[in-house]
């Protein structure tokens, strides 16, 4: 059976509930005192400017323990410079809470080339610097310095994936977990609530926050092993043993079988073809059972012990049957506890059914935050992501299992935004979450899916025990359409094409309502190798999920498109391979706009790969370990932006290098197989041309088809026109892996969308020139058996 826990709706309120309702939780003492507060008993400090609304943490925290009956207040972007600004409030009765906002500060500040950011969506006018680099270690210090003695409680998406030593892309190494630099008390990691809940009553209750060392969702430090557990040492969870088939060796459980079922797989994968391999669950009780990773001084100074550590993290995932992590740093502890259990329906449903002012603080006046403006008429339906792709970190922070919100709960928000939105026009930006369609999918086996360890319910296939009927979206769609005051539904989250396909239905009803010119979905590459390590299917898949889109938009009357995002510089993804992806894009008509490298974010296994240079999806050995490709360097990740941008004249000096000394000098010239033209060409260029500049330049995050208009007639954007317009969600921001908003959960954790989504390319659609649609004939095959791609030969 699964874990019982307490409701977060059920606690007994705290003696201040007597207050009532905060219009908007405050932010100075002059707000105090007008609700007639002596002092605050939680105070959040963020590095985002306070939006009240549920896509963003630090108001989904704040109204959910004000609805336990505490008196919250917010420290928004406080000046860091001295402990001044953390006192403005006074001194908090229970605890501080620490997230450094939507996105990790650091991703937030830096490129994936490590260069500054002037901007920043989160703040007042898009302005730059106004939180620092490592948010959450340097708000810890400064509230330390103000009340030396007041708890502090680490959370959102900077302390959630920092929460083990973890390697830190900025500066090039590996890095304490951040509770041990932050000099916190207790760290909350994924969707918080329910932790979050449970310290708050605890400390209401006066306990002391050192006894807090069992609530699951949380990192703690300790000198020593708790009493009543064993730990067992994480390489005897990878000890070789049979050699068995696999397709992918990281499936390390798909059911949960008896032991004679297992001895009859274990026969069976023998001699049959191969296919994911079976076992029982682990004889180890989760819940008295810690797995010890390597120390902290071991992983500095050893890529290769880093892979197999965050292997074992990435299995021990599940929060039915996980077990908890123990690893040493000096002479002390860090103990994370299972991941939190998942909220149920009528949890989520209390979590956005809270009242949101969803607007920013009058504080701010007139000015404009961008990440607002991307969300404010957006719904998330749902938490959490069983994609598991290896370069994004959703899974690691949401967790695999879905949390899913009623649709009566979906509807009455819509109706609130049509309500309170100032100047809302009837349009719905987005109706999703971290994947628009995987609301109400999920195991359709509850013991299976208690014990399984699989990063991914989709790669290499779909799991026999996914439910993949998107019946409950399709009839949220439809419902939605009805709601008075409601003229048109966008879908802004990406669409994940190969679940897509498994309900055709889905995508006719997607099609003829739903999209406003275009689309975004995310090969992210063409070659089978990298689709492998970043846990991706074919474009196999992707030239299915084509032609249906092609088929019901024909059938709709519609002229749409699909506008496909690329990773560059991943992981294993070779020169070739960047040369092979350039010229399907070319075969195809594409030409990419804002293009990023793949950003190496805290956590998830494609940075681990960065990092090691060897594969962790597979068993890690010092001897006989799949060593991979990793572009390192400036130049060399250069060339990688470069050839996904093969259309811009000042990237053809460095590709007609790479060309020639990769031995593929016939790709460059004028005939229609060649990426780029022989040199002196420029000449028939025009100034514009040769400037770099094109009719996009105005509009930085502007992705179309040429042939289609930058502004619908309703003035918004096309759906699809751009990356960074999902980027405020809902905040736990980067859990994908690079540069901007992306969805996901709350904090002290904090917020729930928007992030530093991943080092990817938007296609751009045809060329000018071109006629037709996006359906060139690639002459290889690839993944699924379905045409692909053209190969450099």
């Amino acid at each position: 059976m699964r874990t019982e826990v307490t409701p977060i709706n059920s606690y007994p309120k705290y003696w201040a509930e007597c207050y009532g309702t905060a219009p908007f939780l405050p932010t100075s003492r002059e707000e105090m005192d007008a609700l007639g507060w002596d002092s605050c008993d939680i105070i959040i400090v963020t590095g985002d400017a306070y939006v009240d609304h549920p896509s963003f943490g630090m108001a989904v925290i704040g109204r959910v323990l004000e609805a336990q009956g505490f008196r919250v207040g917010i420290l928004a972007q406080p000046d860091w410079n001295s402990k001044e600004p953390f006192m403005a409030l006074g001194k908090p009765n229970l605890f501080f809470g620490i997230t450094a906002g939507n996105m990790d500060s650091m991703i937030n500040r830096y490129t994936a080339d490590r260069k500054l950011r002037h901007d920043d969506a989160y703040t007042p006018n898009n302005e730059g610097g106004k939180r620092p680099d490592r948010a959450v270690l340097v708000y810890s210090q400064r509230c330390r310095e103000a009340y030396k003695d007041t708890p502090i409680v680490l959370g959102g998406i900077e302390a959630s994936l920092r929460r083990l030593a973890h390697y830190d892309y900025w500066s090039d190494k590996v890095r304490r977990s951040v509770l041990f630099d932050a000099k916190g008390d207790i760290l909350l990691f994924g969707n918080a609530e329910r932790a979050l809940i449970e310290v708050a009553h605890r400390l209401a209750d006066g306990e002391d926050i050192t006894t807090m060392t069992n609530i699951a969702g949380t990192a703690v430090i300790l000198k020593e092993l708790p009493a009543g557990y064993k730990e067992i040492d994480s390489s005897r969870i990878e000890k070789p043993g049979k050699a068995m088939p696999m397709p992918n060796p990281y499936a390390t459980e798909e059911t949960c079988a008896t032991n004679k079922d297992a001895k009859a797989e274990e026969k069976a994968a023998a001699v049959a073809e191969a296919k994911p391999f079976t076992i029982q669950p682990s004889r180890h009780d989760s819940k008295t059972t810690a797995v010890r990773l390597p120390s902290y001084e071991k992983l500095r100074n050893d890529r290769i012990l880093y892979a197999h550590a965050s292997r074992i993290m990435h299995l021990e995932a599940n929060p039915y049957s996980s077990r908890a992590l123990i690893q040493r740093h000096g002479d002390r502890e860090l103990w994370v506890n299972k991941p939190p259990v998942p909220l149920t329906t009528e949890e989520m449903d209390f979590v956005f059914g809270l009242p949101y002012a969803r607007v920013p603080h009058p504080m701010y006046g007139k000015a404009k935050i961008p990440a607002y403006d991307m969300i404010k008429t957006s719904v998330n339906i749902m938490r959490g992501c069983f994609g598991g792709c290896s370069f994004c970190s959703i899974t690691e922070h949401e967790g695999r299992i879905i949390q899913n919100r009623s649709h009566e709960s979906i509807l009455n928000e819509l109706e609130e935004i049509r309500d309170k939105v100032p100047g809302f026009t009837g349009t719905i930006s987005d109706l999703g979450g971290p994947t628009a369609n995987m609301y109400r999918l999920g195991c359709s086996d509850p013991k299976a899916e208690i014990n399984c360890r699989r990063p991914s319910c989709i790669f290499p296939d779909i799991c026999k025990k996914l439910d993949t009927d998107h019946k409950h979206t399709i009839d949220l769609y439809r419902k939605a359409r009805q709601v008075k005051g409601i003229k048109k539904i966008m879908i802004a989250s990406g669409v994940r094409y190969d679940l897509a396909i498994e309900s055709p239905e889905y995508i006719r009803e997607l099609v003829t309502h739903h999209v406003g010119g275009y689309l975004k979905i995310a090969p992210e590459h063409t070659e089978k190798g990298t689709l492998d390590l970043m846990m991706k299917p074919g474009m196999g898949t992707y030239d299915r999920f084509k032609e249906l889109f092609d088929k019901y938009s024909k059938e709709a009357g519609k002229k749409q498109y699909l506008i496909p995002y690329f990773i560059s510089a991943h992981p294993g993804s070779t020169d070739e391979d960047m040369l092979n992806l350039a010229l399907w894009l070319k075969q195809n008509d594409f030409q990419c706009d804002q293009v990023q490298n793949f950003y190496p974010s805290p956590m998830c296994n494609a940075t681990a790969m960065y990092h090691s240079e060897t594969n962790p999806l597979k068993r890690v050995k010092y001897k006989q370990r799949e060593d991979l490709f990793v572009a390192k360097g400036d130049r060399q990740r250069r060339l990688h932006k470069a050839l996904l941008r093969y259309h811009d004249p000042a990237n053809w000096s460095l590709i007609r290098e790479a060309l020639l000394n990769m031995g593929k000098k016939h790709l460059i010239g004028s005939r229609p197989e060649c990426l780029v033209p022989e040199e002196g060409s420029d000449a028939e260029l025009t100034p514009a041309q040769r400037r770099g500049s094109s009719r996009h330049g105005a509009k930085r995050f502007a992705t179309k088809h040429p042939n289609q208009p930058d502004i619908r007639k309703d003035g918004q954007r096309g759906q699809g026109s751009s990356r960074q317009g999902q980027s405020a969600r809902g905040g736990d921001s980067q859990a994908r892996s690079g540069n901007g908003p992306a969805r996901g959960g709350n904090g002290p954790k904090a917020g729930n969308k928007p992030g530093a989504s991943k080092g990817q390319a938007q296609g751009n659609g045809q060329k000018p020139k071109s006629k037709g649609s996006f359906s060139g004939k690639p002459s290889s095959r690839n993944g699924n058996g379905k045409p692909a791609r053209a190969k450099a030969r």
